[in-house]
């Protein structure tokens, strides 16, 4: 092999490689290279079939339920438009994984959906970190990147009619580093990130909505929550300052004072309001991690037009207590089980605290608090007919010498109300 030979095809492996960017020009490779298909008669495609149309590649996976949601919608503007396009869904999944899910129940709803299995070539091409993402081509460039949401008969007219196009550049942002901090921070070899804040009002679509962690082994000294509703926020700080010193948040420990509490408490998944969702992220210096929660909620009081506060509150609540001395409830042993939510509901080998967290975490059975002041340290064997149902539940509890009793305590309550 002569050695310009050799120097062209290094260059052109390393330029397939090479991840691409809006106004990119595609390698050839992806117009000539086989692609394995699924829900097609041939077992093998090339794009190059479909190189004057528009195409939308709408990476996705089995088990990501936005993507299966936005496939009828895909599917739809695909008959739509007809010739003047191309949506191919893209997986790296293998071809008995895909096959397995098209052939059951819930997949078959989306027989018609020409999906790549197996893919490497477009996610070299495309690196991201969520999906459902899209990627559009055009005219043999990449056209733009964006999330689902942004794919409508309206964008896709402006982008067949080559005049400005109203879509949002999407480039997902790598949950495992600070948010929003640029890449070449990594370059600087004598600063060190020791502190760092966000804080950001309406919907980040570079990033899905979700929570991570910055951690050194066991110890966290950084959280970011990103496309949260504020309460959703102030939920998951409260959680954790609960547990650190002893207790356990639940909604029952919540107090929602705001004038308009629908402003920062909503279902994200189904709510529309983007322009109402909140990211933020704390980062503290790692001998400063135990101060991490404290901190990030002083922060989101200051730059929010709210404050919450865990304050000590005389509660009605209900009282876990035992009405003798004889024990009942000692396991047996064996293996582990919480299913308190099921019918019968069994606990074996459990702690009271399953128990507890199992009666806190709706107010199917209770709207009140409940809390243990059986003193029982051991492990427990329980089981009831029905959990769901109040007056059942204190029947049952009551064969093994158990009571729940309303009685008013002071006890720490999450409390969220407007700026004055």
């Amino acid at each position: 092999m002569s050695l310009l030979l050799a120097i062209a095809i290094t260059t052109t492996t390393y330029s397939q490689k090479k991840s691409l960017k809006v106004r990119d020009i595609l390698p050839a490779s992806v117009w000539t290279t086989p692609m394995e298909v699924v829900n097609y008669p041939q077992k093998t495609i090339k794009l190059s079939e479909d190189k004057n149309k528009l195409i939308l590649l709408d990476f996705w996976n089995t088990w990501c339920s936005a993507c299966l949601a936005n496939f009828p919608k895909m599917e739809e503007l695909q008959k739509q438009f007809g010739d003047q396009i191309k949506i191919l869904a893209v997986s790296n999944q293998d071809r008995a994984t895909l096959e397995k899910f098209f052939a059951s129940k819930n997949g078959q709803r989306y027989k018609g959906v020409l999906s790549t299995t197996g893919d490497r070539l477009f996610h070299n091409l495309f690196p991201h970190t969520a999906v459902p993402y899209i990627i559009w081509i055009k005219d043999g460039k990449v056209f733009n990147t964006t999330d689902s949401g942004q794919v409508t008969e309206a964008t896709l007219l402006e982008a067949l009619k080559g005049g400005e196009s109203s879509l949002q550049t999407v480039i997902q942002i790598d949950r495992k580093r600070p948010l929003m901090l640029s890449e070449n921070f990594e370059l600087e070899k004598l600063a060190h990130l020791k502190g760092y804040n966000l804080f950001v009002k309406g919907r980040i679509r570079a990033i899905t909505y979700g929570s991570g962690f910055h951690r050194d082994g066991q110890v966290v000294y950084g959280r970011q929550f990103t496309n949260f509703s504020l309460m959703n926020i102030y939920r998951g700080i409260s959680y954790e300052l609960f547990e650190k010193f002893g207790d356990q948040f639940t909604d029952k420990r919540l107090i929602n004072l705001a004038s308009k509490p629908e402003e920062i408490d909503f279902d994200t998944t189904k709510s529309g309001d983007f322009d109402k969702l909140y990211s933020i992220e704390y980062i503290v210096p790692k001998q400063d991690a135990d101060s991490l929660y404290e901190k990030m909620l002083r922060n989101v009081n200051e730059n929010s037009d709210y404050t919450a506060s865990i304050e000590k509150r005389p509660t009605k609540c209900l009282v876990l207590k035992r009405t003798s001395t004889q024990d009942k409830i000692a396991t047996k042993g064996g293996e582990t089980v919480d299913q308190f939510f099921k019918t019968p509901s069994v606990l074996r080998n459990a702690t009271i605290g399953h128990l507890i967290s199992g009666l806190n975490a709706t107010g199917e059975t209770t709207v009140l608090p409940v809390i243990d002041e059986t003193g029982y340290s051991g492990n427990i064997d329980l089981q009831f007919s029905k959990s769901s149902d109040l007056g059942t539940l204190q029947r049952e509890l009551g064969k093994y010498d158990l009571a729940l009793v309303e009685e008013t305590r002071t006890i720490p309550m999450l409390v969220v109300k407007d700026k004055k």
